[in-house]
């Protein structure tokens, strides 16, 4: 027994588990620090918090600690050597000093004056100074902490065991090699899943949003993150936060502000009404006859949502709804939050975790249970986080359902196929106390464009890879409508479908370009028809957030970079997004701004183009006051 603690791979464990001992000591100091901005602790989160705090610790250790642990089980005698083993001992104790010890204790000071955690913000864009003078004085302010850092770094140094002589529970020759390398191997592979966070296909490199899994508080969010991940985690969006300022802080409002005063009253009342948002994976416009009726004129297969087309001639559609984003991610604060994303996704961003109060949050205060549902697994592609983030209670995904329904309606990729999911979710809608907010995001409609094989001799083939899959949803949803409409909730509930962008399958040559590459379905349903009609103007998904306020009778200012459709004739009607260049597609034209300047590149030449580049120039100014700021309420 005593030569197995002393191999290399139980020597290792041990160096590890000390390094999360380090972290959780670091996180008790943030809290106690910060109580007055953290509040007092709820021992009901307490198991959830935690881990939360494992996870970001796994991938704090890793990139800390990824060489170490590498070099440590090197399957070479090498590594018996003296002075290679005195090498390991000085690289873990510096750079864990540095690294796990310092940064985050640098964070427990940082956090109370920025409230954001330390990250390469602070690393490669500091342009003070006096850096060094102002580190020394805080030093000096929280000699406390300096002593809790030298004892970390004490306990570092005397727990790494440096003098216990390591016995490789491999005897020499072929094992030695062999079982060696498998050891090295498997650190390596699970190395890899600890930084990442997961090693499915669904897994997205963790982010720092993925810390509102575990809270729907950004401050406990920010307690559960850890160092080094935040610093390494955001090289390359750190800077992203430069702009020019075109508009001084009274024109700014002037031109653009994403304040909302909402009037006394609403075009459409339908208040206290349950709301249901489905986020469509891929559901370009051209996917349907009854907005692109020419492109099937002398097609044998007219268009591939038959039921979507027919909800569309009886609901409020947007015939020009377009995306602000090319990646799902991106759709998630748009719809949800009526934020967009430039140059980086506004989820991947360490400001994202700043105050807000997005659809979510403001209807839950008016009383609605609020539900995010997403076939996959809980926590994969950043949706559950986001959702949580924006003020959603309760998330619902692959695990809920294979609870009760089984292990077999696995897609093989990323989660339960669209039919069975929508018919889990009407069940778990029809459980859920009134009025209720909830939204869906669909996965089938995606690659590797499969469907369900009972429906792959039935379903059209269509003309691009995507069709079967799209008619696929479209069936889904037309027997989700069957199902559950007769229900009371159902014909209280407002309907919103529109999608998180287009198909990467492009099927009409006008959809390869800009704008055609952004236009999306989009439109809302009410079983009473208390919602009909077209809306022609342009449309776009940070609208959807501000129109369904007015529909719910919000009457309270709220903080919004698109317009309620129905109720703000006077904000600028346009759809914005970001491919490398600024753009404002408008009723006069594509409005494009230069990255580095925001000087215009292209704009039609009339006194109202003119005067909507000035106003685009302020939003994205707002847009990046907001994001220093962190803050992303109405009360700024």
């Amino acid at each position: 027994m005593k030569r197995l603690l002393h191999t290399p791979l139980a020597l290792l464990v041990w160096r590890i588990a000390l390094l999360y001992a380090a972290l959780m000591l670091c996180r008790a100091a943030f809290w106690v620090y910060n109580a007055a901005l953290l509040g007092p602790p709820v021992w009901s989160e307490l198991g959830q918090l935690v881990a939360g705090s494992l996870k970001f610790d796994t991938v704090s250790v890793v990139y800390a600690d990824g060489v170490f642990i590498l070099l440590s089980l090197l399957p070479l005698h090498l590594r018996e050597r003296r002075w290679y083993r005195g090498m390991l001992f000085w690289y873990y104790v510096i750079v864990n000093a540095v690294l796990i010890a310092a940064a985050n204790l640098a964070d427990t000071v940082y956090f109370r004056y920025t409230q954001k955690r330390f990250t390469a913000d602070e690393i490669f864009f500091a342009d003070n100074d006096n850096s060094l003078q102002l580190a020394g004085k805080f030093m000096a302010e929280n000699w406390y902490l300096v002593l809790l850092w030298a004892g970390l770094v004490a306990l570092l140094a005397w727990g790494y065991r440096r003098r216990t002589h390591e016995e490789s529970v491999f005897s020499r020759g072929w094992a030695y090699y062999a079982g060696g390398t498998a050891v090295f191997a498997l650190a390596a592979g699970l190395s890899v899943a600890g930084m990442r966070g997961g090693m499915t296909r669904m897994t997205r490199p963790i982010t720092l949003s993925n810390a509102m899994l575990y809270t729907a508080d950004s401050g406990k969010a920010n307690l559960i993150l850890s160092n080094p991940f935040c610093i390494l985690r955001t090289i390359g969006s750190a800077g992203s936060v430069k702009y020019r300022k075109y508009f001084t802080p009274e024109e700014l409002p002037q031109r653009f502000t994403p304040v909302h005063r909402p009037a006394d009253s609403a075009a459409v009342d339908l208040t206290g009404r349950n709301v249901m948002i489905f986020i469509m994976e891929s559901m370009s416009a051209e996917h349907s006859a009854f907005l692109h009726p020419e492109l099937y004129a002398d097609l044998p297969e007219k268009g591939f949502t038959p039921f979507l087309d027919s909800l569309m001639r009886n609901g409020l559609t947007f015939k020009r709804m377009y995306a602000n984003g090319s990646r799902s991610i991106q759709a998630m604060p748009s719809v949800l939050g009526s934020i967009p994303s430039f140059r980086t996704p506004f989820v991947l961003m360490p400001q994202s975790l700043g105050e807000s109060r997005q659809l979510p949050a403001m209807l839950a205060d008016k009383g609605y249970a609020t539900a995010f549902f997403c076939g996959s697994e809980r926590g994969s592609m950043g949706f559950g986080a986001y959702a949580r983030s924006a003020g959603v209670e309760r998330l619902v995904s692959r695990e809920d359902y294979e609870a009760k329904h089984g292990t077999g309606d696995f897609d093989g990729y990323w989660g339960i196929w669209d039919e069975e999911f929508l018919q889990f979710t009407g069940e778990e809608l029809t459980a859920m106390p009134e009025p209720f907010f909830a939204a869906l995001f669909t996965l089938s409609s995606h690659h590797p464009f499969v469907v369900p094989e009972k429906y792959a001799a039935t379903l059209p083939e269509g003309y691009t890879r995507i069709h079967k899959g799209v008619a696929y949803d479209d069936r889904a949803f037309r027997l989700f409508f069957q199902r559950f409409g007769g229900e009371e909730w159902f014909r209280r509930t407002i309907f919103v479908f529109v999608a998180d962008h287009v198909s990467s399958e492009k099927f009409a040559e006008e959809t390869r370009s800009y704008p055609g590459n952004m236009h999306v379905i989009g439109f809302i349903y009410t079983p009473d028809g208390a919602l009909r009609g077209e809306v022609g103007e342009i449309t776009q998904q940070l609208d959807i957030m501000p129109t369904l306020l007015g529909l719910t009778g919000n009457r309270e200012p709220y903080f919004a970079f698109g317009r309620d459709v129905l109720n703000e004739p006077q904000r600028p009607r346009w759809s914005v997004s970001y491919d490398g260049r600024f753009r404002a597609l408008t009723g006069e034209g594509a409005i494009v701004l230069d990255d580095s300047d925001m000087d215009v590149q292209e704009c039609p030449a009339t006194p109202a183009a003119d005067s909507l580049a000035q106003n685009f120039r302020a939003l994205v100014q707002q847009y990046y006051t907001h994001i220093e700021k962190k803050s992303y309420t109405a009360n700024d």
